[in-house]
């Protein structure tokens, strides 16, 4: 079984769009609702997957019964934490050429008491869990230092952390030593305050980030691809990806991909490409099934291209 947790869940609205014109009335051509949120996302791409997992939800409100309707409907259980603020609604409007554009609402404050009952209900959830996954930034009210406490006690208790989120909530938590961490390239540039132009700089900061506590990173390139840097060694993976449709949690099916194949090596690495890969070429934040993975198409070097230039090089 795979925990979830997001503590920042979101009633996800995608509408795809020919283009987008600031003042203009535009017409969508197709919309979908999902349940959202970093943990959450990885959660249905497990579900798809025909694995078991639990996401536990801080959820309030209209907003927060519909996120755990929608989940009920895909099989996932949900472990709710109720809290008196409404869950967030976000939006987001896919055009036709790829360009994704968001609009993230902040989401309620927890109060104390409901940080504690959160933490609480990962307890009480994680004894049956082969990974505890936490994933998403932190609503207001909660300090950066809630993730590393949050792994601190996971640790404890004798479960695995992998852990998705940036900024300062990422750097106190690797002092908590999580099992994996998930950075993309912005993310993990923003971590070693440094830009990345290459795969080689990427590799250098993955490899810092080991150094600062991380057991194992596994960094989304976009499309070049995703790098794993672990104590065995550092592999590199990527796949042809023809059309894109929308990007939203791309990463997060790559996390799930990780997680369902053991969490790490190679294997687990490609396992994550596929994921993400299939995970593009779908509508919104569906998640893909085994039917849409194309095993075949992921490429898993040892030798790291390090001299590769990124795509979308992170200043």
């Amino acid at each position: 079984m795979i925990l979830t947790v997001t503590p920042n869940p979101s009633l996800d609205r995608t509408y795809e769009v020919p283009s987008l014109e600031r003042g203009d009335v535009i017409r969508a051509t197709g919309e979908r609702m999902d349940p959202g949120g970093k943990g959450v996302n990885v959660s249905r791409a497990v579900a798809a997957a025909g694995r078991r997992t639990v996401a536990v939800l801080p959820l309030g409100g209209a907003p927060g019964a519909l996120v755990a309707e929608l989940l009920d409907a895909q099989g996932i259980e949900v472990a709710r934490v109720p809290v008196a603020g409404a869950t967030r609604s976000n939006i987001a409007l896919a055009e036709a050429d790829g360009v994704l554009t968001k609009i993230n609402a902040p989401g309620p404050e927890l109060s104390p008491a409901e940080q504690e009952l959160l933490l609480e209900t990962v307890r009480e959830q994680s004894g049956d869990a082969d990974w505890i996954a936490c994933c998403g930034s932190l609503p207001r009210g909660l300090t950066p230092s809630w993730y590393a406490d949050l792994v601190a006690r996971a640790h404890a208790a004798g479960a695995r952390i992998a852990l998705d989120t940036s900024g300062p909530a990422l750097l106190e938590a690797l002092r908590e030593r999580p099992d994996v961490v998930k950075p993309n390239a912005e993310e993990l540039a923003e971590a070693v305050g440094r830009p990345l132009s290459t795969v080689g700089d990427a590799l250098k900061a993955a490899e810092e980030l080991r150094v600062r506590g991380a057991g194992a990173v596994l960094a989304s390139l976009g499309a070049d691809g995703q790098l794993l840097v672990d104590a065995e060694g550092a592999w590199f993976a990527d796949a042809r990806v023809d059309v894109v449709r929308s990007n939203v949690g791309a990463g997060d099916a790559s996390l799930a991909g990780f997680l369902i194949a053991g969490g790490s090596g190679p294997q687990a690495l490609a396992s994550a490409v596929a994921h993400g890969a299939a995970a593009v070429r779908m509508p919104g934040s569906v998640m893909p099934t085994p039917a849409d993975l194309s095993p075949a198409a992921v490429t898993v070097a040892t030798e790291v291209p390090t001299d590769r230039e990124l795509t979308e090089p992170v200043s």
